[in-house]
């Protein structure tokens, strides 16, 4: 099962501060959540991350555990050379009902890391392989890519956005969920508001959205 965690305000330390680390934090930069890197030594794409208050950082190397409860974060990721010590982290975290994930043994991890497609935050495709083949995963988003970019248009970005907007307005005035998914179909299937979308006119297509919405019966 492949799930999208909320981890917005949540501490999330990583352990080790090269590339793994890096892409780590790449995957979680816009979650929402406290980042902090734990690591005697850094990449230079990460001290400027540091430099620029992207995510909190401690100088330490790592050596057991203890850091968990002085930290108490509520994820921890380990992607240090070690693997004897990422399994110890894995173990102490899984004792402690903390979400833990190790770069070496995503077999024993709470979760993988699919290769993410991303168009704008606002749509995300996983290519998920259950931690077998990383590889195989990348390679298949790569291919994968191409094809969704004339699927996912800046149109389908621009509706997305609408919707959102749509659905904020829907919950001020209409009092039930039944009522509000009508109204957001009836958005979604509206001519006017569709070509405005296409002609790149979103502030008139929210007038229309409140148009629509006050005249909502």
């Amino acid at each position: 099962m492949i799930v999208d965690l909320n981890l917005r305000d949540k501490t999330v330390i990583i352990i080790g501060g090269g590339n793994e680390a890096q892409k780590r934090i790449n995957s979680l930069q816009n979650q929402g959540c406290k980042i902090l890197l734990i690591s005697d030594i850094v990449s230079t794409s990460i001290s400027n991350l540091i430099k620029a208050k992207k995510i909190k950082f401690i100088k330490q190397k790592i050596q057991d555990t203890k850091f968990i409860s002085k930290y108490a974060p509520n994820m921890i990721i380990t992607t240090t050379n070690d693997y004897i010590l990422n399994q110890k982290i894995i173990n102490a975290a899984k004792k402690r009902k903390i979400i833990a994930y190790s770069s070496d043994n995503p077999e024993d991890s709470d979760f993988s890391n699919p290769a993410i497609i991303n168009f704008e935050n606002l749509i995300q495709i996983a290519i998920f392989t259950g931690g077998q083949s990383p590889v195989m995963s990348k390679k298949i988003k790569t291919q994968s890519e191409k094809i969704l970019k004339e699927i996912i248009t800046k149109e389908v970005i621009a509706q997305i956005k609408i919707q959102q907007i749509a659905r904020t307005m829907a919950k001020r005035k209409i009092d039930t969920q039944i009522r509000r998914k009508e109204f957001l179909k009836s958005i979604m299937g509206d001519k006017e508001i569709k070509q405005l979308i296409k002609d790149g006119k979103p502030t008139k297509a929210e007038n229309r959205i409140n148009t629509v919405l006050r005249d909502w019966k």
